[in-house]
């Protein structure tokens, strides 16, 4: 699910969507902030999804599909360079360099997120030159990942309540773009989407819980962002309710409950052996000690 040939894929497929926006026509501080919110890479496991599911299903249109995971990766990364705001979490670093608003003010790295978004979506209608059918069901999974009601908008929003639903809450900060990359890989090869949405949220909530264990266990150096954000704002952390120990085991069950839910197609069995080779790199080292 992870492998460097999907990395070599990722890469060209974002690169060639960001040479479209950023040309000699374009504003170059706005062109230097879309490229810093998407370059360096992170380590893409939304994207990677979405095309690993869609390479269990076939992958038979991979300019679908590689749009699909483009679009992903676009609406993740703006989510962000808008969640490191200072009108959010006000935070400096992000993928061991300054973050977007840091390193290029804050009116560019608005119109950075939002431009990524818009971009998200164009890519996703380029590509129904391949198939409209396929497009415009993307687009409908995509738009409803990032949107309101569920979507990492609604996470947001979570955040601003007095009394927030911890589960809408959760659910919707990170699951329903994990369960969007899964569900988007499946579309693009033709399929239906809503069945692989279990997939999607198992993981996300599986790498929920790894985050939570890094912002306690890891250091700033070591996540290329700053830590002990969970309790520095008050919100929920799963080290906090179930100790290192318990943390950990929960991840290893949600990354078992996630294979276990691949639907049937034609790569099933390989996709789940994939889930299962990866879980152990959800876990810092220290974590993975504690783990039973």
């Amino acid at each position: 699910m992870y492998g460097d040939d999907l990395s070599t894929r990722i890469e060209d497929a974002l690169q060639k969507a960001l040479n479209r926006v950023t040309g000699p026509s374009a504003p170059p501080r706005l062109s230097a902030a879309f490229i810093g919110s998407v370059f360096p890479a992170g380590q893409r496991i939304r994207p990677r999804l979405t095309l690993s599911v869609a390479l269990a299903c076939g992958d038979d249109l991979p300019l679908i599909s590689n749009s699909a995971a483009v679009a992903i990766e676009l609406l993740h990364c703006a989510s962000l360079v808008h969640d490191d705001m200072p009108c959010f979490d006000n935070a400096a670093t992000r993928r061991g360099k300054l973050a977007v608003h840091a390193a290029h003010g804050e009116p560019l790295a608005l119109l950075s997120g939002d431009g990524l978004i818009v971009l998200a979506f164009e890519t996703v209608a380029l590509a129904a030159v391949a198939d409209p059918l396929r497009s415009a069901s993307l687009s409908l999974v995509i738009a409803r990942a990032v949107g309101m009601p569920n979507g990492i908008v609604a996470g947001q929003g979570w955040e601003s309540e007095t009394a927030p639903d911890l589960s809408f809450y959760q659910r919707a900060k990170t699951g329903s773009l994990f369960a969007g990359a899964a569900m988007a890989g499946a579309a693009a090869s033709g399929q239906m989407a809503e069945p692989w949405g279990r997939l999607g949220y198992r993981l996300g909530e599986a790498y929920q819980v790894a985050d939570d264990i890094r912002d306690v266990m890891c250091s700033a150096d070591e996540l290329g962002k700053p830590v002990g954000q969970d309790a520095a704002l008050g919100r929920p952390n799963a080290v906090q309710d179930l100790g290192v120990r318990g943390a950990a085991n929960r991840l290893l069950q949600l990354v078992e409950e996630a294979a276990e839910s691949v639907p049937d197609c034609a790569g099933a069995a390989a996709l789940k052996s994939q889930i299962r080779a990866q879980a152990s790199r959800f876990l810092p080292k220290d974590a993975a000690l504690h783990a039973a």
